[in-house]
């Protein structure tokens, strides 16, 4: 393991000292027991591991895609890194993408969350400027790099992102350029590359390139981009978005949009929102007709089912974010999983997570594409992980659920105008994965005086538990806007029907702003996020929901690590993720995690800037290492030459506030 420097040590332990000194009954014992769970948790107190026969086990070779295959498993066979020799792990190369230098004063407005593919002998990923690099997997030297010059100086709403590539390989093997990477930019560009020297492919659109182009003119010029990966299904390339939040009513809209892989010649665009009274799930959006409504917007990544020919969309909220009372209804297919024919754009099925959102509960991770054993058999089914701490498993055929789910009442005390969904869908299994009540008895200080603060913030509002409305007075998010689960999604470990899932444990406090006071408390706020929401009869104000000291006011963990036995939802195991102050507190984290056929689970994300092993049967950490600049990133890894590699990059994220970077880092076995 690598150690921390003798200063930082001393620091660590003075804070650290402080800490325990106003918490030492909550970290006398174990810290999980916070959210009412302990560790392995079946009936006799022992960690509970359906194994299923080996030959059913067909994921896992390579990692070809941005979630190592088409249905988002993380998973490796890879096996030559095992819990036994982790320990020995180091790194053996490392990757210096030059941003730092070149691209300083734009990387204060960038997030790195990208995770290379991994096709024949190139890793392939794309930085938070759409730089696409090509490097060999085994020495981390440069095999081409590409540049689509995207302007720099903008102030993209959702940062610079790239999170990853899609690799297509064309079946007419006389075609030129028919191995290609294909990458979504900031500035709403889809590029197709030649695998084999990175140049563009001229035969795609105009000159290799499809400028896509927002339904409405724009407010700023960063407020539409493309964040996560393209994904190919047949012979078809799809593309998402991601748009700037809580500006307006009328909105771009969140359309997806389906692109012939060879010419990019359109093939079909979904959106979210019906438009037409033909559509079933108009009779959900009682408003104006058709909807004057954006967004509900595709910006997380997608999974393929390339054996049914689906794809599989998360869809997020309608604009605005945080009132809906000019679009009654449970506003169908907003915040839902969507399966779609990937030659037609067909809707196939959809399932919705939250109705009626005016939270800000997104859809914000890659569906899981999982076959599960149970009863003897499997069961190919859906699993996704969400903002509120709930995960919910679907029959991948029907959309219907395959772990029970209920509607439950929720609260009903709503602003003047608002519109309500009575009841919100509630999986019966798994529980949640994060507690989603916070009362002024929770609240969590390392003084009197900063725990007083907190407890009079959450007194002072109104705080019914998940999803209560926003009111004028104010009110808790809990689970924060960011998760429970955010963009790293889970992992899936198929010998043992088990997901891995990372989540935080942070509360935001929303105001809702009259109309004609926004301006007086927009100049009061310059610093905090304070939105119009135009056309609606109220502005917002969120903020995280902290003490004097910058700490979260929701008791510790704030960050946890979970194994979750799909095949009946029991909460296998638990456990804090990241430590600060000398203590494993548990921090926010923003990645996810991945597992490889020995047993291991790889995993940075959290603010403490470190990577971790993890052992899959009890989540206790084997293994970890401090990175060179925050990893808010997903790792990835493969086996090469009978050697196995775990690589991450890691580059920072500016508005969580960890150390930016540029670094590829690859590790394995010492030898």
């Amino acid at each position: 393991m690598r150690s921390r420097s003798a200063a930082s040590k001393v620091l660590l332990s003075f804070i650290g000292l402080c800490v325990l000194g106003g918490m030492a009954v909550l970290f006398g014992g174990s810290a999980i027991s916070i959210i009412g769970g302990a560790n392995a948790l079946n009936k006799d107190g022992i960690a509970r591991l359906t194994t299923r026969p080996s030959e059913t086990i067909y994921v896992g070779h390579g990692w070809r895609h941005y979630g190592g295959d088409a249905g988002g498993h993380r998973y490796s066979n890879a096996t030559e890194i095992n819990p036994s020799n982790v320990n020995s792990l180091e790194p053996i190369w490392e990757f210096r993408t030059g941003d730092m230098e070149r691209r300083s004063e734009s990387m204060a407005r960038s997030a790195t969350e990208g995770t290379p593919i991994l096709v024949g002998d190139s890793l392939v990923f794309c930085t938070p400027f759409n730089e696409v690099i090509s490097l060999d997997p085994v020495t981390g030297s440069v095999h081409w790099r590409f540049d689509p010059e995207i302007e720099v100086t903008t102030d993209p709403a959702n940062q610079f992102v790239c999170r990853g590539v899609a690799h297509w390989r064309d079946s007419l093997e006389s075609a030129s350029c028919s191995d290609r990477i294909f990458m979504g930019t900031n500035d709403a560009r889809l590029i197709a590359l030649d695998m084999q020297d990175g140049r563009t492919c001229k035969d795609f659109g105009t000159d290799g390139e499809i400028r896509i182009e927002p339904s409405m003119p724009l407010l700023w010029s960063g407020e539409f981009q493309i964040t996560s990966p393209p994904v190919v299904v047949g012979n078809t390339v799809v593309i998402g978005s991601s748009i700037g939040d809580n500006a307006r009513v009328a909105a771009p809209k969140g359309v997806v949009r389906a692109f012939d892989a060879r010419t990019g010649t359109p093939k079909w665009q979904w959106d979210p929102i019906p438009r037409s009274s033909d559509d079933p799930a108009s009779s959900t959006w009682a408003g104006d007709q058709p909807p004057q409504e954006g967004h509900a917007n595709v910006w997380a990544p997608m999974s393929v089912d390339e054996k049914r020919g689906l794809v599989f969309l998360p869809t997020s909220s309608p604009s605005p974010d945080f009132f809906g009372g000019l679009r009654p209804g449970d506003n169908r297919h907003a915040n839902s999983i969507v399966a779609l024919h990937g030659e037609t754009g067909e809707l196939q099925w959809s399932f919705q997570t939250v109705h009626h959102d005016i939270w800000d509960y997104d859809l914000p991770a890659q569906p899981g594409l999982y076959s599960i054993w149970s009863d003897g058999e499997l069961h190919d089914v859906v699993a996704q992980v969400t903002k509120t701490g709930l995960v919910f498993v679907l029959d991948r055929d029907t959309g219907e659920p395959f772990l029970p789910v209920e509607e439950r009442p929720v609260p009903q005390n709503a602003e003047a105008g608002e519109w309500l969904s009575a009841t919100q869908p509630f999986p019966i299994h798994p529980p949640p994965i994060v507690p989603n009540e916070l009362s002024p008895d929770d609240a969590f200080g390392i003084t009197l005086i900063d725990q007083q603060h907190c407890r009079r913030q959450i007194d002072e509002a109104v705080a019914e538990g998940l999803y209560t409305p926003p009111p004028t007075q104010g009110t808790i998010f809990y689970p924060f806007t960011g998760g429970g689960a955010n963009w790293g999604g889970a992992a899936y470990e198929p010998s043992r029907n088990l997901l891995i899932v990372n989540m935080s444990n942070v509360a935001h406090h929303v105001q809702l702003i009259p109309s004609a006071q926004f301006d007086e408390v927009h100049r009061q706020n310059p610093s905090k996020e304070v939105s119009p929401q135009e056309g609606a009869p109220f502005g917002m104000k969120r903020t995280m929901l902290f003490s004097p000291f910058g700490l979260p006011c929701s008791p510790p963990p704030w960050g946890v690590l979970a194994a979750i036995d799909l095949s009946d939802g029991t909460l296998v195991w638990r456990k804090t993720i990241g430590a600060q102050f000398g203590v494993k507190i548990g921090l926010p984290n923003l990645g996810g995690p991945v597992v490889t056929a020995s047993g291991l689970i790889f995993i940075a994300a959290t603010m403490d800037n470190m990577i971790r092993a993890i052992n899959i049967e009890n989540g206790e950490v084997l293994w970890e290492w401090e990175l060179p600049a925050g990893g808010q990133t997903t790792p990835m890894t493969y086996e090469l030459d009978g050697r196995q590699y775990v690589l991450i990059y890691a580059g920072g994220h500016s508005r969580a506030g960890t150390p930016l970077g540029d670094t590829i880092l690859a590790f394995a076995l010492g030898r």
